[in-house]
């Protein structure tokens, strides 16, 4: 069992509830920043860092395989990649952006996930309201020519579902406890662990060679 322990917040469950419930409609994005200043590290870089954090969380929600890995970024103090931007492709046109960086002035920590129905964000800084579920979309309407392409937008109501205000670390240790009390396998087995390692290995390579499409 990898200790992804993101997957076991209070947001992140509640994302995937509302994922699975169909609530967004088909998927279109998958959107997060994780930014502050610092703290360095001297052995990796920062998709090391902090990209295996939202890895695991985009992995977790989108139930689809990964098919190629973008990334590029910049190293600017100990010849580490500080600032990454990294574009994971999905089937059926999914797409997914992390955007992580050490050189921020300010402490970011947001998701937004598009699909054709509604929108969601997710501020893990916020200290009540961390999901929002937007009832925001764009319909398109095709006419017969290029130029009779009808695009209309809907805005809705605005609501934030309730989250379990509960610790992580103690969802995760009592999981643990009952997968091998009850003999399961763990949703964040090896093999889950196995995919974040592929998906920050080809990031890397991408970003050496700036940029280059690193299909999986």
């Amino acid at each position: 069992m990898v200790d992804h322990t993101f997957l076991f917040s209070g947001p992140v469950r509640k994302i995937r509830q509302i994922i699975d419930a169909g609530t967004l409609g088909p998927l279109y994005y998958f959107d997060s920043t994780r930014v502050n200043l610092g703290l360095f590290q001297h052995d990796v870089s920062v998709v090391w860092d902090l990209a295996p954090h939202d890895l695991s969380i985009m992995d977790y929600v989108i139930n689809e395989k990964p098919e190629a890995v973008v990334a590029t970024g910049a190293k600017h103090l100990n010849g580490l990649a500080d600032m990454a931007f990294i574009t994971v492709y999905f089937p059926r046109n999914i797409i997914a952006h992390i955007n992580v960086n050490w050189l921020s002035p300010v402490k970011v920590r947001t998701t937004l996930i598009g699909g054709k129905d509604k929108m969601l964000m997710w501020n893990d800084l916020e200290p009540d309201e961390k999901i929002k579920i937007y009832d925001k979309g764009v319909d398109i309407t095709n006419g017969q020519g290029v130029y009779d392409l009808l695009v209309s937008y809907r805005s809705g109501d605005v609501w934030a579902p309730k989250c379990e205000q509960t610790e992580a670390l103690k969802v995760e240790l009592g999981y643990f406890i009952d997968c091998i009390v009850n003999d399961r396998t763990p949703m964040n087995d090896g093999a889950a662990g196995l995919r974040i390692v592929q998906l920050l290995d080809a990031a890397e390579q991408s970003l050496k060679d700036r940029g280059k499409v690193i299909s999986l």
